[in-house]
């Protein structure tokens, strides 16, 4: 049954729905790109769809605007997809499970893909519509952004005309976003040896943790559950001699991650031991997050699940130091831009594999020598322990500029709507417009979006009453000359 086909408005929110319906995650969005070439075929226009499934799709300026600059609106297909313990929903099969609470949309158990499922959304409902003025119109709908930007990096934009673009990736309204970090994907990655395992096994669990997108809410405080483990591992190493076999949390780089679980041999002698460290870490842990991650718990459990295979004395010494000794957070702030993150790093995911230790991070900064630093420090700290590093996905900042004639008329256009300026900001996390921006020159870019909150957690929600009110403000641009 349709849950959003009474709100307003209808034409955004029907597309949105049927967005959720489809399976879109990362680097598996095929199944959206092929919904919008649909569309295009049924529309009757241009269309262009390359191997990674990203899509562009034009449509001819409407009468009277023929010689105004062409437009260009981009936001992208994928999402993040994160659910809760118990959910069975299927990101790869099933569509979501939405639901309507006062203002806000979400979807039970998992996130919303509100990022950026409502950027394909309000592009689909203006190439749709034959009532809405606009100046040609060039919409880019990139895949695999949430895993470092792959579609735009590899996307052919050379038949576009336009040289003004609205980014549709923002999660703030009343912003317009001017500039952004660059950033990279690192993985650190550790051998190891494993032995036959002795002792008891168990389990140390951490959960709890809000998490959270680590580019817009890494200056949060919040906990990093891979980073709170490898305290609590390394805090047990101090008190009891243990082995360890297991170890895996988060479940995307440039996630905040939420829970994580370590598989130990301990001797039985000493799990009470144990358990009175754990039961001390939690209350210091309860603490120390107790305005920013108050709900944060740790257990410790027999469990015979646990690798028969347990790490050697030195390779657990070494696991252990890597997850306590790389750098994880803000590392940076602006001297340009009061309270913007200048430059940090996420310890988005981490496995323990039969051989190694795989490490993975998401890496940001708005200055590119910063960032070059920050990589070349994980390499060496990395290395030092006999480990190697792998460094993926590389993208430039998108750079302020001074002159911006699409920033000015947005200005205008939302001053006359609203008798106040909007806010024009620079944020930490990464939006695709610095790549978009590499592959053509002179491009003047701005980011805007509804309001939404908690992205890339299953407590998303997308506001109702501000997605209606930015779409006002673009066809209010697009209509302007």
């Amino acid at each position: 049954m349709r849950v959003l086909s009474e709100i307003e408005p209808k034409e955004v929110f029907a597309y949105f729905e049927d967005i959720c319906e489809i399976p879109h995650p990362s680097d598996k969005e095929e199944k959206l790109s092929n919904y919008c070439v649909d569309f295009a075929k049924k529309h009757h226009l241009t269309y262009y769809e390359d191997e990674l499934h990203s899509v562009i799709l034009i449509k001819e300026a409407t009468p009277g605007y023929e010689d105004e600059p062409a437009v260009i609106l981009q936001g992208h297909l994928d999402m993040v997809c994160e659910k809760e313990p118990g959910c069975t929903i299927d990101f790869d099969n099933d569509g979501l499970d939405l639901m309507v609470e006062g203002d806000y949309i979400s979807a039970k158990g998992t996130t919303l893909g509100g990022d950026d499922g409502i950027a394909v959304a309000y592009a689909l409902a203006i190439l749709a519509s034959d009532q809405i003025a606009h100046p040609r119109l060039e919409v880019i709908l990139t895949a695999s952004e949430e895993v470092g930007l792959n579609g735009a990096r590899e996307i052919d934009v050379s038949m576009l005309q336009g040289r003004r673009l609205i980014n549709l990736d923002s999660e703030e309204e009343g912003i317009l976003l001017s500039g952004c970090a660059g950033g990279a994907s690192v993985t650190c990655t550790l051998p190891v040896k494993r032995i036959k395992a002795s002792g008891c096994a168990y389990t140390i669990k951490l959960d709890g943790m809000i998490g959270g997108h680590s580019g817009v809410e890494i200056h949060k405080g919040r906990a990093n559950a891979n980073l709170v483990m490898g305290r609590v591992l390394m805090t047990l190493s101090r008190n009891v001699s243990y082995y360890l076999a297991d170890f895996a949390g988060g479940k995307k780089d440039n996630a905040i991650p939420r829970d994580c679980s370590a598989g130990i041999y301990l001797a039985p002698e000493d799990e009470e031991k144990a358990k009175q460290v754990i039961t001390q870490l939690q209350q210091s842990l309860s603490h120390e997050y107790a305005l920013v991650d108050p709900d944060i718990k740790i257990t410790l459990e027999k469990d015979t699940s646990v690798n028969p295979q347990m790490l050697d004395e030195d390779s657990t010494r070494r696991a252990v130091m890597l997850v306590n000794m790389l750098p994880n957070g803000v590392q940076t702030m602006s001297a340009d831009v009061e309270g913007l993150v200048e430059t940090s790093l996420n310890l988005g995911v981490l496995k323990l594999e039969e051989t190694e230790l795989a490490i993975h991070y998401a890496a940001r900064s708005s200055v590119g020598s910063a960032k070059d630093a920050l990589l070349d420090k994980l390499v060496y700290l990395t290395e030092s322990i006999g480990g190697t590093t792998h460094i993926a996905g590389v993208y430039p900042a998108w750079e302020y500029k001074r002159d911006s004639k699409l920033r000015e008329k947005m200005i205008d256009v939302y001053e006359k709507m609203y008798g106040k300026k909007p806010l024009v900001e620079a944020i930490h996390a990464g939006v695709e417009c610095g790549l978009l921006a590499a592959k053509l020159p002179g491009l003047d870019c701005i980011s805007i979006g509804p309001d939404m909150q908690s992205v890339h957690t299953t407590e998303e929600k997308l506001s109702i009453s501000s997605t209606k009110r930015v779409w006002e403000y673009l066809l209010e641009v697009l209509k302007t000359k």
